[in-house]
Formats: C-alpha cells, structure tokens, sequence
C-alpha cells in the first residue's frame, strides 16, 4: 500500500489488445520509525494502472490525494527501474492526502 497525492497524470492511453492504460506518478511522505527513531521520509513512485483502474485514475487531477495498492516491477527488459502495477485505488478526502 502506498498513499500520497497525484504529482503527474499521462493521458489515458489503449493497448494493442484494447486494455486501458494510464501512466502516472505519485508523491509520498509520512513519519516512519527506524532502529527505534523516527525519521521523515519521502519518495516520487512511477505507477501504472490497466483497466477499469486505468480508466477510474482518468479522472484524478494533479494534488488529488489516493491509496493504492499493487505489485512492483521493472519498467521493461531493458530499464530495470521500478513501477509499482496499481491493482486498487482509493481516493482520499478530508485528510492530508498522505503528504
């Protein structure tokens, strides 16, 4: 599980076998406790979602704070940088959106 807010949206895209997918990044920063302290700590994540995921993360807009949840993996054979494969989204009001 990851939350945080919405920092980049791409257009909503189709695969060759007509699955929706969007491609997006999310912004996260919370207090965790390490060896007994606690540190701040943030991080940007590449995220992707297919779908009706894909096509309810359509209507999200930059800052719009989201808890999602997935897998990891690398973006492609050639570029072994993670992307986390959003399975759920939960939209979050009323709170810090995660940030």
């Amino acid at each position: 599980m990851l939350a945080g807010s919405v920092l980049e949206l791409a257009a909503l895209r189709f695969t060759p076998a007509g699955i929706p997918a969007l491609n997006f990044r999310i912004a996260h920063a919370s207090t965790q406790t390490e060896a007994g302290a606690e540190r701040q700590v943030s991080c940007e994540m590449a995220c992707v979602a297919l779908g009706p995921t894909a096509q309810l993360l359509a209507g999200a807009k930059p800052g719009d704070g989201l808890r999602v949840t997935g897998f990891l993996s690398a973006k492609s054979l050639k570029s072994r940088t993670p992307v986390l494969h959003v399975n759920t989204v939960e939209f979050l009001e009323g709170i810090n959106h995660g940030i």
